[in-house]
């Protein structure tokens, strides 16, 4: 078995956890609630093998990819635990190895016997390119330089280098609501706890330890551009009441919930002439998704989507065809619109999401940070495991209400006034920025 080496809590497991640069303009940031920078989580400068600069960039490291297998984990194990995740990830990968190589020999010597051919080589590694930013972490393979694996930084539960193997853990981002087996909500642990699907992907380098650094190095510096960006100083802050409040309040708005439900997930085919465009608009469902996607913003009056009576504003659509639109840019999900032109039937599958989103916001009183930006109405920007974030707040959406109170036509200053004083239980609606144009007839929908 591995012997223990080194680990980098990170993600959920860090209260350091860093965030995405965010818009200096903080609903929060007034001179009452910047009394209270110590109730952002701490800042820890983790010590690394690279310029903050290339991370910002990228950096890139040779590693072979040994393979993937997934674990049941609960949300928050300790550092104990998610070392021992990663051990035994190895020891799977290592196993279903060896079984692959005993498959191969008995080939192999089938072949020397009945062909006269040379004995093998052991079983196969894939060389990859491991590219690690502030950003994400992508694994391309070194021949063709095809994009294997892309996770987004913020998906990253824990990194772990045992030896001269890597393990990269990663929260699964999307069950098969279709399949018991994929829901992740429904596996209990024995002490009653939800469990969650980690998918762990093992490496092998030389730099395993410098590529562990690396990753850790990443969040300290991604959290670092978020502060500065707001006008914060690293340096000043201190985490025990903003981590004592977190500890305290469970995720509202939980979408990982909502579309594990068979329900609210569902096939739909659309049927229309070839030559003739599906009929919508779509847009992004905003960072701070659990899923990220594009949601139907709009549809073409008498259009094949309209039409079929399958469709509403407000659903999300999983994939087109077979093909995940989860994680993908808008630009790209609508390439993959625009080439069903030719098609006659369009198979979607979709989550029934209501137009607007429900927010609340639990914030005890003025000294926390709410942990998000706004300007002219519009969220630019979230901290990572704020009290904005577990309450269902998500970039690129306007809000459409605070605590009842209706402020579409409400000046940007009034709107900061409101969210820098609101106490207690903060209610709010919120539709993507993109979609509330369209349906005020700010825009014209350009339809695909």
């Amino acid at each position: 078995s591995p012997s223990p080496g080194s680990s980098s809590p990170l993600g959920a497991e860090s209260s350091s956890t860093p965030l995405h640069p965010s818009d200096p303009a903080d609903a929060s940031t007034n001179k009452e609630s910047r009394k209270s920078l110590a109730s952002f989580p701490t800042y820890v400068e983790v010590p690394g093998p690279c310029d903050p600069e290339d991370l910002i960039d990228g950096i890139i490291f040779a590693a072979n990819y040994l393979g993937s297998t997934q674990l049941l984990s609960d949300k928050t194990p300790s550092k104990n635990v998610r070392m021992m995740q990663a051990q035994e990830a190895v020891s799977r990968i290592k196993q279903m190895a060896q079984k692959l190589a005993k498959s191969r020999k008995k080939v192999q010597y089938k072949q020397r016997h009945q062909l006269g051919a040379p004995e093998g080589e052991s079983q196969p590694m894939t060389e990859v390119d491991l590219f690690i930013s502030t950003q994400r972490i992508k694994v391309l393979n070194a021949d063709t330089q095809e994009t294997m694996m892309d996770h987004p930084l913020r998906t990253i539960s824990y990194i772990a280098d045992i030896g001269n193997i890597v393990v990269l853990m990663a929260r699964r981002r999307m069950p098969r609501s279709n399949s018991q087996e994929n829901v992740e909500a429904s596996h209990p642990s024995q002490d009653g706890k939800r469990q969650y699907k980690m998918i762990c992907h093992v490496f092998e380098s030389e730099d395993a330890q410098l590529i562990a650094q690396s990753i850790g190095q990443a969040f300290s510096v991604a959290y670092q551009e978020f502060l500065r960006a707001n006008g914060i100083n690293p340096e000043d802050l201190s985490q025990k009441e903003y981590s004592d409040l977190l500890n305290t309040q469970d995720m509202y708005n939980d979408d990982l919930i909502h579309f594990s439900k068979s329900e609210n997930c569902k096939d739909v085919f659309i049927e229309k002439q070839k030559g003739e465009i599906l009929g919508v608009v779509i847009v992004e469902s905003g960072w701070g998704s659990i899923l990220p996607t594009v949601i139907i913003a709009n549809m073409m009056h008498g259009g094949p989507a309209e039409k079929s009576g399958k469709l509403n504003i407000g659903d999300q659509i999983m994939s087109i065809n077979g093909t995940s639109l989860v994680g993908l840019p808008l630009s790209t999900c609508q390439s993959i619109i625009k080439g069903l032109k030719n098609q006659a039937r369009v198979k979607l599958n979709i989550v029934r999401c209501p137009p607007v989103t429900t927010v609340l916001i639990r914030r005890p009183d003025l000294r926390y940070q709410l942990g998000f930006s706004v300007q002219n109405g519009i969220i630019c920007s979230l901290m990572r495991g704020g009290i904005a974030e577990r309450g269902g707040v998500r970039v690129g959406h306007r809000i459409i209400e605070i605590n009842g109170q209706s402020v579409v036509a409400t000046p940007h200053e009034k709107i900061v006034h409101i969210l820098s004083n609101a106490v207690g239980e903060i209610h709010m609606k919120t539709m993507p920025a993109a979609m509330y144009r369209l349906l005020t007839a700010q825009e014209q929908p350009v339809y695909i």
